[in-house]
């Protein structure tokens, strides 16, 4: 049975009150702790749904200030939303010729720059003129491959990144209006590689060292590469990764591959694996250059968790009795049918949150994989869960072509049933994902009994299959978690 929570963060509440009112909590961190506070998490319930797409929204992303949410979708039209009232503030027409899977704001252009990668191969600008009019005009392609994922570089209005199924990731300058092909990722010399390239799905930068980003794909390992090791004049080998990351018990598996990547304000990199889980890494969990199966988990830098910031990777990871530090995992949500994106969420990236196949949206504690909501979003597979960058509200979408804004209005607290390990294992078996074990996806204190329970997430057994070509418009069920 699944243990009843403390009162620990209620109590913290009141005694940041009673310490920010005798001048010991400053008003910033009294804030900041309001804002990261469990019970806003708790509390988060569906505050409007968006529904202006006509196909599947693969994308969400909000602007600097966070009042406005940008979305793009297989119907080709890029939205941007007054995501507080509902009001669509502008649609056009992508120029894309299949589905868009990514549509971002460029910092420092007033909102009226925005690029957009699609799965016709091709990375396009968007300029809002004067009286809303939109042009749009081509900037690089990658040929005969999908592209999921750009990466922008914190803070800098002109430069970004892509990368393909072709394995490529390429540099663009705004500025010029020119693509750089940076390397093609290659495979780790093994027999299992039919293919001499990686077809990638994520790429992304490191906030706190944007020379820093990492690119993750069809095998195990997240690579890490430094953009000052590239050579502009073409003259160095810059495909060789500065550093890899991948749990050791993965490495040599065939069957996982990478399907989102995020790093934290701390540096650290969130993994997401397609059939497993999601894993947080830092960066003395690197395997080296290059990684071989019989590589040892790495040491951690010191045993003293307190040299370490709060929050980061030293102590929200599991250590065993040697020492050595392994990846924080994060489980219970099914991640196989598309390729989702995982995010950090608060305003320290004090929690992880995830689309599964089973149409929920999962949220953990950062520090210890905690999982502490299972949210009812879609009928159909969640592929995004896009955090608010200053409050504690959250976009989300997936096969269906509505979006859902999330806030934390709901009067009571939501809990999780007592029974969620089987109302996701017996999801697990709907999905025909029978050969795991619901003892490999729950932490041991969330036991279960057996029991059958009142407050079990309801399963809509008449559903098909998810499928990440389909579009459905069904509405979304009712939140499925107890509340109190």
């Amino acid at each position: 049975m699944m243990k009843k929570r403390s009162r620990t963060d209620l109590d913290q509440a009141v005694v940041n009150v009673c310490k920010r009112e005798l001048g010991q909590l400053s008003t910033r961190d009294f804030a900041h702790r309001l804002a990261a506070s469990e019970d806003l998490v708790l509390r988060l319930e569906i505050h409007k749904k968006l529904e202006k797409h006509e196909g599947c929204v693969n994308t969400l992303s909000f602007n600097s200030d966070g009042d406005v949410l940008i979305s793009g979708s297989d119907d080709l039209r890029v939205i941007l939303w007054d995501w507080e009232t509902g009001r669509v503030k502008l649609s056009f027409n992508s120029g894309h010729r299949n589905n868009v899977f990514q549509a971002k704001f460029m910092p420092f252009s007033d909102d009226r720059t925005i690029v957009t990668c699609a799965a016709d191969g091709e990375i396009r600008q968007a300029q809002i003129l004067e009286g809303g009019e939109v042009k749009t005009i081509l900037l690089g392609k990658h040929e005969d491959s999908r592209v999921h994922k750009l990466a922008i570089e914190p803070g800098s209005p002109h430069i970004f990144y892509s990368c393909g199924e072709d394995g490529v990731v390429q540099h663009f300058d705004l500025r010029t209006r020119s693509a750089t092909e940076l390397f093609t990722c290659r495979s780790i010399n093994d027999p299992r590689n039919f293919q001499p390239y990686v077809h990638l799905n994520a790429i992304a930068i490191d906030p706190r060292n944007p020379n820093l980003f990492a690119v993750g794909g069809m095998d195990e390992f997240a690579r890490l590469y430094d953009i000052r090791k590239y050579s502009w004049d073409g003259s160095s080998d810059f495909g060789q990764p500065a550093d890899y990351f991948c749990p050791q018990h993965l490495i040599g598996n065939g069957d996982t591959g990478i399907t989102g990547l995020s790093f934290s304000d701390q540096s650290e990199l969130l993994v997401s694996y397609n059939n497993e889980f999601i894993y947080l890494f830092t960066r003395d969990m690197g395997l080296g250059n290059p990684p071989f199966p019989s590589f040892s988990p790495p040491i951690s830098m010191g045993s003293d968790t307190s040299e370490f910031e709060p929050g980061s990777i030293a102590s929200s990871s599991s250590m065993d009795v040697d020492g050595k530090n392994f990846a924080q995992a994060y489980k219970g949500h099914r991640n196989r049918e598309t390729v989702k994106g995982v995010s950090f969420f608060g305003p320290g990236c004090e929690y992880v949150s995830s689309g599964s196949d089973c149409g929920r949206i999962f949220i953990w504690k950062k520090r210890g994989g905690e999982l502490i909501r299972v949210m009812e979003a879609d009928r159909d597979v969640v592929n995004c869960t896009e955090p608010h960058p200053h409050t504690m509200a959250l976009a989300s979408s997936g096969i269906e072509s509505d979006i859902k804004i999330w806030t934390p209005k709901a009067i009571e607290r939501a809990t999780l049933p007592t029974n969620i390990g089987q109302v996701l294992m017996r999801d697990c078996y709907w999905f025909g994902m029978s050969d795991y074990n619901d003892n490999d996806y729950f932490s041991d204190d969330e036991d279960d009994d057996g029991s059958e329970d009142s407050d079990d997430v309801d399963i809509d057994e008449d559903s098909d299959d998810a499928d990440i070509d389909d579009d459905s418009d069904d509405d979304c069920s009712d939140d499925g978690e107890t509340k109190g």
